[in-house]
């Protein structure tokens, strides 16, 4: 069993709850947000694994989000996966900002991205760190 803790940051409630479903059915902990200043404080409580980010946020932005959770030094190493309705196309000029200076392992784009391959990702990104650290 799975005991990896994922921060699900997900405006959508019905899509956050989808989400959270099958990332618990597949064995993960997950706690969901809709917004990142509520996952921030969250993530000060329990440090989470991985975060699954929405780009598209209320108040801050993922963006926002993502640069206020690395300007902490425990923070600097939680791999980040943005499952987005944003296309990367939008991200193309600064594409690797967002994989060096936010440590974001992958940008999914949620109108071609199953829950499976989201899992996947998931999955592969935890082994990635877990070997990393090995």
């Amino acid at each position: 069993m799975n005991k990896s803790y994922i921060l699900l940051i997900e405006p959508d409630r019905i899509f956050a709850r989808t989400i959270q479903k099958a990332l618990e059915s597949n064995g993960f902990k997950v706690k969901v947000f809709h917004c990142g200043q509520d996952a921030l404080i969250a993530a000060n409580t329990t440090t989470p694994s991985l975060v699954v980010c929405e780009v598209q946020l209320v108040g801050h932005s993922g963006i926002e989000f993502l640069y206020e959770l690395r300007s902490y030094s425990d923070w600097q190493n939680i791999p980040v996966i943005i499952n987005s309705i944003v296309p990367p196309s939008e991200f193309v000029d600064c594409r690797q900002g967002l994989s060096r200076d936010l440590a974001v392992a992958a940008y999914l784009y949620k109108p071609h991205t199953s829950l499976k391959q989201l899992i996947k990702t998931i999955s592969l990104t935890l082994n990635s760190v877990a070997n990393e650290a090995t």
